[in-house]
């Protein structure tokens, strides 16, 4: 009874067979035409990028290029930064005392030399009086003993004086040669103490807070004002080490402000270090600020004058990378694709300036992303588009 499904499966598994792997001669058993296998090229290119059949059998990949002449273009180096004050100093007590001088308010002006705080002089210059006291009696003391030495001397020479009375003389001497010079220190610690009663702006410039309040006492090392010197004022920004050999000392820039104002100055520092953690150079740049409108740490965006370069003006759509993760753009040459690294060196509305290309360079700026080293091409100038 099983014969006959036994039969069945072995019926069955033949004709899958001959459908299967033998299709070709079972259509041609039957008088029918081989079917002919087609296999679609797969692509994710866009509907500017085609596939041409080529003379030889091949295939050749369609894009769209421009033709691109170099140009010289000014060098700028463009780097954002802000402003800071030439000098800036927290002018503090060298004594204490307690202020007898009205404060001045921030905002006004100082001369270099004038009083910002004055403190209560105490007894200092009684201490004065005291030391010069001292130094007299001193200097008299220093006479007697010179005067005895030469004495005792003399004496000593005749026979009439002993070696230790000599000696005990010339020690004399010494004891007020030494208390001539302690009077000396100690008047000039008092004179020293008395002139740092007055403390007075190092340089001239503009109080950035109130100068210690009238009757506050201060110690030494206590705040008494902060001045800021404001002309001229820096231009401080910091530039990337792949463009700090384009900048040099003394050369022309400029800046706008947020405000929108624009100012012009020349730079006066390149450090020779690199920040730690940015790897950039600081650069300072000089501006006259005569009427002190320009504020301490107003942002700016600076410009550098430097040498100009030979550049292309190209799409920055056209810019892409290869299998190393190098920047570049694709360019045709002899009908075929190629890779040719660039450094960007500004970007602007109208496009971005890049250098490193020929002075004549074909570039694909649509199909570039499917196309690799070596392919042929079939270009379509963008020009010729127009």
């Amino acid at each position: 009874m099983r014969f006959f499904p036994i039969l069945t499966a072995v019926v069955v598994v033949a004709v899958l067979y001959f459908l299967v792997f033998e299709r070709d001669r079972l259509l041609e058993f039957a008088g029918a035409p081989a079917e002919e296998t087609v296999i679609p090229a797969e692509t994710d290119a866009p509907e500017d990028v085609t596939v041409a059949e080529e003379d030889d059998g091949g295939t050749r990949v369609a894009v769209v290029a421009m033709r691109s002449e170099a140009q010289t273009v000014d060098g700028a180096v463009i780097l954002r930064g802000r402003t800071e004050a030439e000098r800036k100093v927290d002018v503090r007590a060298e004594t204490s005392g307690q202020i007898i001088s009205e404060p001045r308010r921030k905002g006004s002006f100082v001369e270099a030399g004038e009083v910002l705080c004055r403190l209560d002089p105490g007894t200092r210059e009684a201490a004065l009086t005291e030391a010069e006291s001292r130094r007299t009696q001193a200097e008299a003391a220093l006479r007697e003993a010179e005067i005895n030495n030469t004495a005792a001397s003399r004496l000593s020479e005749d026979g009439f004086a002993s070696e230790t009375r000599v000696a005990g003389a010339e020690a004399a001497v010494e004891a007020a040669r030494a208390a001539v010079q302690s009077a000396d220190a100690a008047i000039a610690s008092a004179r020293n103490e008395l002139e740092n009663l007055e403390i007075v702006a190092p340089f001239g410039g503009v109080l950035e807070s109130d100068t210690a309040e009238l009757g506050e006492l201060l110690q030494p090392g206590s705040l008494c004002a902060t001045v800021y010197q404001l002309d001229p004022i820096r231009l401080v920004g910091f530039v990337p080490e792949a463009m700090v050999d384009r900048v040099e000392l003394g050369a022309l820039a400029g800046a706008r402000l947020t405000s929108g104002r624009e100012i012009v100055g020349r730079v006066t520092f390149i450090s020779r270090s690199a920040d730690e953690n940015t790897r950039t150079f600081r650069v300072d740049i000089e501006v006259p600020n005569s009427d002190l409108s320009i504020r301490d740490g107003q942002t700016a965006e600076i410009v550098i004058q430097s040498d100009g370069e030979v550049a292309h003006l190209l799409p920055q759509s056209a810019l892409t990378l290869n299998d190393e993760g190098t920047l570049g753009v694709r360019v045709v040459a002899d009908a075929r694709a190629a890779f040719q690294p660039v450094s960007v060196l500004r970007d602007t509305i109208d496009g971005i300036w890049v250098s490193g290309l020929n002075e004549t360079a074909e570039v694909i700026v649509v199909g570039q992303e499917f196309v690799t080293e070596g392919v042929p091409l079939t270009v379509t100038y963008r020009e010729d588009q127009q």
